[in-house]
């Protein structure tokens, strides 16, 4: 059974995309990666407290700039989230597009509010990989 290659992009892999990163990380059963269009030089502090919250640390990561080949090569799924034209197409890959919005410069509280939503789509995104790869087993 093999397991899926994911990729989350967004424009600065500041926010959204390190979020997405650290949750799928931690539910296991697939190789993660982030990045960004153009990744930024620290990951946003609102960002890194909201994690800390509900027990995860991020604080110690560095954005990371896209690689379109290596990364095109190596990804089966991308999921770009809210980067629109910024983010180019990978060619060959399978795309989910969550439009969200970037949480640079956001309340906490809306911090905290995307950070859930990015929890429960990264959660629903593992039950259907895990469901394909059952299914081809």
């Amino acid at each position: 059974m093999r397991v899926a290659k994911v990729l989350f992009l967004c424009i600065g892999n500041a926010g959204r995309s390190q979020m997405a990163h650290a949750f799928l990380e931690r539910l296991g059963g697939h190789d993660v990666r982030s990045a960004g269009s153009r990744a930024e030089s620290h990951v946003h502090p609102e960002v890194v407290e909201a994690m800390a919250e509900i027990g995860y640390d991020i604080s110690g990561r560095t954005p990371r700039q896209l690689q379109p080949d290596a990364d095109a090569a190596w990804a089966d799924v991308v999921v770009t989230m809210g980067c629109g034209d910024v983010c180019p197409v990978l060619p060959g890959r399978s795309y989910v597009d969550w439009g969200l919005e970037d949480p640079a410069g956001q309340p906490l509280e809306r911090v905290r509010e995307l950070r859930d939503e990015i929890r429960d789509r990264v959660a629903a995104l593992a039950r259907e990989l895990d469901s394909a790869r059952a299914a081809s087993a």
